[in-house]
């Protein structure tokens, strides 16, 4: 566990220290959001946060390989990991010609495929799955890799598509990140495995990059992470939670906590996981769908009323919505991992307590009037951006693949 925690300090820190840098290049390229009517940012503000966050990742591998226990650990930890980081590098790397250049999205859904295709090459793909019984249900090597790409491309998608408030995206995937460490790492110590796996390392640094990000793009933003840091989030996302499939056994998938036989079905959860972890902003995307082809207009056409913008009007604040919808994320993904280690009454009991809370802040705050702590607090001076802003940037990232210009912050409809 403490050499995870250096992890995570270490990607934490080398982000927060980038994010400086990225900010500059950013300025001086002219990669920078411009205002629109529909958005939420008052002034032009630069993006290219991909490339810190990036930094964070490379430093925390690198730092893990010379680190006593993770060092001496299966080789396919590091290979595995060492992949997504490559990965990572080449999608952020398309990300960052898009936030400068606005590149088409036919290009840009190229970049990703390439990336995925990567991912797949070197072994991160599912290749089977195990049933409640222990009986496993081989994929032949298509199927394993139509699958994968399906997760890690709707994974990348769906987190570029929650970009719209600050903070808002990196603290979705940091909470989901922490979640999905824990899984992993009590799925180890409850079964007596090896507790160096690629998915616990990657979701580790992955949280740690969140953390360093957010110090500079919580309201008021200071820097958007963009394409190249929304499309990076979500590969490492999703790739670390196929990396489940790959390093624990059957026995390992299907017991929880004290032995007992976990409550979703092992042969679902490597699929559910990224899933259910991003169900908020997949239901956003099927809400934007459904509402816009049933005003009879084009399902990539923008608008202003994405989840975080009802937030705001029902009276939410900028910085309270982002909370909000951060605790949704939490209440989702730990649940979701709370119900795959524990069985019994309690635990459905505790996750039905959380879920009336939650929602009770999300619908009751307007009324009662939030306390001084959860409201914003007015704007602090912000630094002019330097170079003439894009014409369809907006909220810190240029639409992703099957968006439109203008859409909300790497939206992808």
């Amino acid at each position: 566990m403490r050499e995870y925690l250096v992890v995570f300090l270490v990607a934490a820190s080398v982000t927060y220290l980038l994010t400086v840098v990225a900010r500059e290049i950013a300025l001086r390229t002219g990669a920078v959001a411009a205002v629109r009517d529909r958005d939420v940012h008052a002034e032009p503000i630069p993006y290219l946060g991909g490339i810190a966050m990036l930094g964070g990742l490379v430093a925390a591998y690198l730092v893990a390989r010379e680190l006593p226990f993770l060092a001496t650990s299966q080789t396919f930890v590091f290979e595995d990991a060492g992949a997504v980081v490559v990965a990572g590098a080449l999608i952020c790397g398309v990300g960052v010609l898009d936030d400068i250049f606005d590149l088409d999205a036919l290009t840009k859904f190229g970049g990703q495929v390439l990336a995925v295709g990567l991912l797949i090459y070197s072994g991160i793909q599912f290749r089977f799955f195990y049933q409640p019984d222990g009986v496993q249900f081989a994929l032949d090597a298509g199927q394993g890799a139509l699958l994968t790409a399906l997760i890690v491309l709707t994974s990348v998608n769906a987190v570029n598509f929650v970009d719209g408030l600050d903070g808002l995206a990196a603290g979705v995937v940091g909470i989901t990140a922490i979640a999905l460490f824990v899984f992993c790492y009590q799925l180890s110590v409850s079964n007596g495995a090896t507790r160096a796996t690629t998915g616990a390392l990657l979701s580790a640094a992955l949280a740690g990059i969140c953390v360093g990000f957010l110090v500079h793009n919580f309201h008021p933003a200071r820097l958007f992470m963009g394409d190249s840091g929304s499309m990076l989030l979500g590969l490492v996302l999703s790739a670390s939670a196929i990396s489940v499939t790959t390093q624990f056994s059957s026995d390992d998938v299907a017991f929880g906590a004290d032995g007992t036989r976990a409550s979703l079905l092992p042969m679902l959860l490597p699929v559910a996981l990224p899933i259910l972890i991003l169900v908020v902003p997949l239901a956003d995307l099927v809400l934007a769908v459904v509402r816009r082809t049933r005003a009879g207009r084009s399902p990539f056409a923008p608008d202003k009323q994405h989840l975080h913008h009802r937030l705001l009007e029902i009276g939410h604040s900028h910085r309270r919505a982002v909370l909000i919808m951060w605790a949704w994320a939490g209440l989702i993904a730990f649940g979701t991992v709370y119900a795959s280690l524990q069985t019994g009454t309690v635990v459905y009991a505790t996750i039905a307590a959380a879920f009336a809370v939650t929602l009770g802040l999300t619908f009751v705050l307007p009324v009662v009037r939030a306390p001084r702590l959860l409201d914003d607090l007015p704007d602090e001076p912000r630094e002019e951006a330097r170079d003439e802003p894009r014409d369809d940037a907006v909220d810190g990232a240029s639409p992703a693949v099957g968006g439109a210009p203008g859409a909300a912050p790497g939206t992808t409809l």
